[in-house]
């Protein structure tokens, strides 16, 4: 028999081991070293290939008159390129770390009551190009969260500065009462009421309920939407809020004083939902602009908001969303806590990155949006070096790392909800968070330097993310079973194009920057994870060499000129190792991500198209600002979807139809007509001129680079020659297509 005295030692020693057993851990892919091998072997081509350019290079002469010099030497440039592109990619696939949570355990160990409050930030800037329906939908989401109402606070930021906003948000805080005790008492996902009504069908389980609460928001949303469509807010609705009166005529987008309104208080004893439960407090925020005053975008609603919350709340954790990113599984912030709270490897970890999902993906994803491979081993093998990319969204903060604080200087507080137990009222607490909004708050300050989010770069999220890696801190990028978080993925070739343009120009501004992390790294995170930041941030100049391999093996073709080994050759092996090996790689990985054939195919495309047009124009402008020839700006997605367009993409039909980028396009159309010609042109030569086997050989690789560009470019010609509707490419555009071919082809003779 067991005594007692043994019994509570027992007790004692499994509270122990309890205490011991992590929260969370972290398991390293295994067997890479079959993938290492075979990355060998390519790295091999990749040598073999620079040697057979090099030792071939046709030297000028007075007899050579057909420029193959150059084009050889636009080609080796472009291979070398290609090449060490390559090499930096392999960083990101060396070594793939995945993390798990222990909810339960922490749920065990902790009191929920006592896990520490989080901030939630949501960020808008226009109510025309971001509908309030939207905006709302994600801010009633985070309000539903499975976590104590008392410690979650929901902000929302408003860079447009409207009223509409601020009506939508009104309305959205009275529906809360109906919608938050709904997901809790049925447990429903997702929480985001149109998403939940647009996946879930009628249910006898709750019908009644169902059926009055999806009255109460299809009123709700016509409200809204009536209003912003007239652009005005009735009197008869302003008189049903103070708040209103921060309004008047004179306000305008880009000039109006701070303003910031708490819209439910969680401390509130009668601001209870209508089961009685307390509901998450709500706050409304538009910073202070001024048309003398630099706002700095996003980093600038950001750092406004850090430093309100911190009046209001200032809760330890913070959860970053872009407007249209809207919670998908209502448990998350447990299994994030579970990364902070651990008692061995918690203590260090600044931030928790979530990949970005959509709701709107269609089977075969031809704008290539979803970025399986990305999402499941890149942005992972990143983490395998101790850090994760902070994306600007989806992302869940430890307070004192986005205050410039060095991992060093840090004192955890063991006191988990350092909430204020704040005896002012409603008013006087928006009134001192006001003067934290202002726009000469920051003025001789380090915010937007070693402060908040770093300011002077469109993407401030990734060189954010890099100083915070630099201080010390680590990060962790998780991608659960079930998404954290869904947003709305772009419809139109147009929208895709400029996401990627504002994208790519603004992470070469970082490689450009002192942010560069080969620089400003140095010597403080390792050099995998400097190579991994700068996967993403070459995209731009990796337009270059792209565009010399498409124009080049056309023109070559037409004029007869061969810059290839001949297939007799044995310097053709690894040319066409290099590009069997890495292309059945890249389609292996995408298929185990769980793209499709086709799917993958389309990424295809849409890298070339992005290389092409995206990434060449934000290469551009990146040289034109160096020189100072022109400013950043931002460019804020389009969310606003009409029918038509919605039916061509649902249909998988790639829609080109906006003027607003017709420049963008004629590029497109221009290199996809040149391969055109350049095919046809080759293959003739070829039969017209009966070419012997030697000299024919010699071209067949260009025939074979030309043959893929028309094969991947099939949807352009489609829409240049055979397609009528709204998405297809005009006349005009096919016209000034040809005239660029022209002289393009004209200046080639004379080189």
């Amino acid at each position: 028999m067991i005594e007692e005295g043994e019994m509570g030692e027992m007790g004692e020693k499994s509270c122990e081991i309890e205490e011991r057993v992590g929260l969370f851990e972290r398991k390293e892919v295994r067997k890479r070293g079959v993938y290492k091998v075979f990355a060998s072997t390519i790295f091999a081509a990749i040598c073999f290939i620079w040697v057979y350019r090099f030792r071939n290079i046709p030297y000028d002469d007075d007899d050579d008159d057909d420029g193959r010099y150059w084009y050889w030497l636009l080609l080796f440039m472009s291979e070398f390129a290609f090449g060490l592109y390559w090499i930096i990619t392999q960083s990101v696939r060396w070594r793939i770390v995945y993390h798990t949570p222990f909810k339960h355990t922490l749920l065990n160990r902790y009191d929920e009551q006592k896990l520490g409050g989080v901030d939630i930030f949501v960020c808008t800037a226009d109510p025309i190009l971001e509908p309030p329906m939207i905006v709302i939908n994600t801010v009633l989401s985070a309000m539903a969260y499975n976590y104590p109402s008392n410690n979650l606070t929901v902000y929302l930021s408003d860079d447009g500065g409207s009223d509409l906003t601020f009506y939508a948000l009104f309305k959205a805080s009275i529906f809360s009462k109906h919608w938050v005790p709904f997901c809790t008492r049925f447990n429903i996902q997702p929480r985001s009421p149109e998403a939940y009504f647009a996946t879930q069908n009628y249910t006898t389980n709750f019908a009644q309920e169902w059926l009055s609460i999806k009255k109460l928001y299809e009123n709700m949303k016509r409200d809204i939407e009536s209003v912003v469509a007239n652009g005005k807010v009735p009197d008869d609705a302003r008189k049903q809020h103070n708040g209103f009166s921060e309004w008047n005529h004179k306000t305008t987008k880009q000039d109006h004083q701070s303003i910031v309104q708490i819209m439910i208080d969680g401390r509130d004893k009668n601001g209870v939902d209508e089961d009685g439960y307390g509901l998450a407090t709500l706050v409304y925020m538009a910073r202070e602009k001024r048309p003398n005053y630099p706002h700095h975008f996003k980093a600038g609603a950001m750092n406004a908001l850090i430093r309100v919350s911190s009046e209001i709340t200032n809760a330890p954790y913070i959860l970053n969303l872009d407007c249209d990113m809207y919670p998908n599984n209502a448990d998350i912030i447990h299994e994030v806590l579970c990364f902070f709270m651990d008692e061995v490897k918690g203590h260090d970890i600044a931030y928790v990155q979530f990949p970005q999902n959509y709701n709107n993906l269609t089977n075969n994803d031809h704008y290539a949006n979803s970025c399986l491979a990305t999402d499941k081993l890149e942005l992972a093998g990143i983490c395998g070096h101790g850090a994760a990319l902070y994306c600007g969204t989806g992302c869940f903060h430890r307070r004192e790392s986005l205050s410039g604080t060095y991992f060093k200087d840090y004192l955890p507080n063991k006191d988990t909800n350092p909430k204020r137990e704040d005896k002012r009222t409603v008013n006087e607490l928006n009134e001192a968070s006001k003067a934290l909004a202002t726009c000469t708050f920051e003025k001789d300050t380090q915010w937007g330097k070693e402060m908040g989010l770093v300011y002077g770069i469109p993407v401030e999220d990734i060189a954010t993310g890099l100083a915070i890696s630099c201080r010390g801190w680590k990060s962790i990028y998780y991608n659960p079973e079930r998404k954290a978080f869904l947003g709305v993925a772009p419809t139109t070739l147009d929208v895709a194009l400029v996401q990627h343009k504002r994208w790519s120009e603004g992470m070469f501004q970082v490689f450009f920057s002192k942010y560069c992390p080969f620089i400003y790294g140095h010597g403080k995170i390792n050099f995998g994870l400097q190579m991994g930041y700068c996967v993403y941030l070459l995209w731009a100049p990796m337009s270059l060499p792209t565009l010399s391999y498409v124009i080049v093996s056309p023109i070559t073709l037409l004029r007869g000129i061969p810059l290839f080994p001949q297939l007799t050759s044995l310097w053709f092996l690894p040319f066409a190792y290099a590009f069997v090996a890495t292309n059945a790689y890249s389609l292996g990985e995408a298929l185990s991500c769980g793209s499709t054939i086709k799917g993958w195919w389309n990424l295809q495309r849409m890298r070339l198209i992005r290389r092409t047009t995206s990434y060449l124009f934000s290469f551009i402008d990146n040289i034109t600002k160096k020189f100072g020839l022109s400013q950043t700006n931002f460019v804020i997605t389009d969310k606003v979807v009409s029918e038509d367009v919605q039916k061509r993409y649902e249909q998988e039909v790639i829609d080109f139809g906006n003027s607003s980028n017709s420049i963008m396009l004629t590029i497109l159309a221009t290199v996809a007509l040149l391969n055109l010609f350049g095919l046809v042109g080759g293959i003739m030569r070829i039969v017209i001129m009966d070419l012997g086997f030697t000299s024919s050989s010699q071209l067949m690789i260009q025939i074979m680079v030309s043959a893929l560009v028309v094969m991947v470019y099939l949807p352009v010609y489609e829409a240049l020659f055979i397609r009528t509707d709204k998405g297809s490419i005009s006349s005009s555009i096919m016209f000034k297509s040809i005239a660029f071919i022209s002289l393009g082809c004209c200046l080639a003779h004379f080189i």
